[in-house]
């Protein structure tokens, strides 16, 4: 391996470790705030729930009314969710219904399939036990309890979390800002007619998308021709206003790859080649107050380096804690016996076998491979894989948001 090249790990520390927070709060509403940042823990104002309840649909009594199975009770009342009834008197029953408060006095709940009703009494063939069937107040949340940490990524269920405690608005960091553009003559855009020698402009849907997934406000400034000056001219208007500037393509050393010597140029780079197959060429540096990313122009190479490095970079940026994908050991229904010297992010899916399979063709130009597959095998450097061997699975789940 080259000397010069990082491990993946040092350079995903690298890149985490460089990654600036973002400290500008403003407030979301909750019904809004998908995929927003929470600024600070969220302390709920309510006890949940806020009333002893049932659990299910049934009869609510004292446990000491009932000594013996076939007790009758008169029912004194009935309790829909919603209500609050009436205290109950000694020897009677409530009619309740999931999600109601038990009245004062009750302690249990009768599932109505334990019962039988007849008139105005019902007959319990049940023994029960204090709090049977009853959701306790506060058993849940208490109120005070931090419900929800700063720093956590809001999905749909921490959404309806703070909305189970009343919380219309919600702390969170502002989105992060990220001036797009790709580099290459040979880049033509979707819808217009392919010169010879042009190739479809696949990474700026590619990445804007993935951009816009974890939560960013993207500029797209489109294509630089491929020149030095107008590389650097670009450099320059990306950097303002933004907090990263990513780019793909023009990161590798041949004479029309003008990214890396613009960058020297207009700022400072600090990261160059990592040994990682695919996506070797990858860059990280800054211009002016932006962080720079310049990926490899390949689409795949593109693709896996910026769900390996740059998605963990964005949410370092963006004030979330734990930006590690979180692996699945799953065994290997695939031989890999031509091991290579950088580690190896495999095309892969999970079969109803419980195995992992690997596409045929893992060369870096299948665009369809990404597609095909539902995450990426680990392979550490040096280290072939045998059918039947454990291997690290990283599942798509896991790198997208």
């Amino acid at each position: 391996m080259n000397p010069n090249m990082l491990t993946f790990d040092e350079a995903f520390a690298m890149l985490t470790a460089n990654a600036r927070p973002l400290r500008e709060i403003e407030m979301a509403d909750t019904f809004v705030a998908h995929g927003r940042v929470l600024a600070a823990d969220l302390v709920s104002p309510v006890s949940v729930p806020a009333l002893d309840t049932s659990m299910m649909d049934g009869y609510a009594l004292r446990v000491a009314d009932v000594p013996a199975t076939g007790t009758r009770l008169s029912v004194s009342q009935r309790i829909p969710a919603g209500r609050v009834g009436h205290a109950l008197e000694p020897g009677t029953a409530a009619r309740i219904f999931t999600g109601a408060p038990l009245p004062l006095g009750a302690d249990a709940v009768v599932m109505q399939e334990l019962c039988e009703h007849a008139g105005d009494t019902v007959i319990v063939n049940h023994l029960p036990r204090v709090a049977e069937a009853v959701r306790l107040a506060g058993s849940e949340i208490a109120c005070g309890d931090a419900v929800l940490t700063a720093g956590s990524r809001l999905r749909p269920q921490q959404l309806g979390l703070a909305a189970s405690v009343g919380v219309a608005q919600l702390p969170v960091l502002r989105r992060m800002r990220v001036a797009l553009f790709s580099t290459g003559d040979e880049l033509v855009m979707p819808g217009q007619p392919l010169p010879p020698g042009g190739v479809y402009n696949s990474n700026r849907f590619q990445l804007r998308a993935l951009l816009q997934q974890l939560g960013c406000e993207v500029t797209d400034f489109g294509i630089v021709p491929d020149r030095i000056d107008a590389t650097r001219a670009m450099l320059r208007d990306a950097a303002e206003g933004h907090d990263l500037i990513l780019t793909s393509g023009g990161v590798s050393v041949g004479e029309e790859d003008h990214v890396k010597p613009a960058v020297e140029a207009e700022g400072s780079l600090d990261l160059w080649k990592i040994a990682m197959k695919p996506g070797k060429p990858l860059a990280y540096g800054r211009v002016g107050a932006a962080a720079f990313i310049g990926l490899p122009g390949n689409p795949v190479s593109s693709f896996v380096t910026f769900l390996l490095m740059v998605r963990p970079f964005i949410l370092a940026t963006q004030g979330v804690k734990d930006v590690q994908p979180h692996a699945l050991a799953l065994r290997a229904e695939f031989d890999w016996p031509r091991s290579d010297r950088r580690r190896e992010f495999l095309r892969a899916r999970t079969n109803d076998a419980g195995g992992v399979e690997i596409y045929e063709h893992q060369g870096a130009a299948a665009l369809s491979s990404i597609v095909w597959a539902d995450g990426l095998v680990d392979v550490p450097a040096d280290q072939p894989v045998a059918r039947g061997d454990t291997v690290r699975f990283l599942p798509y789940g896991e790198l997208l948001f």
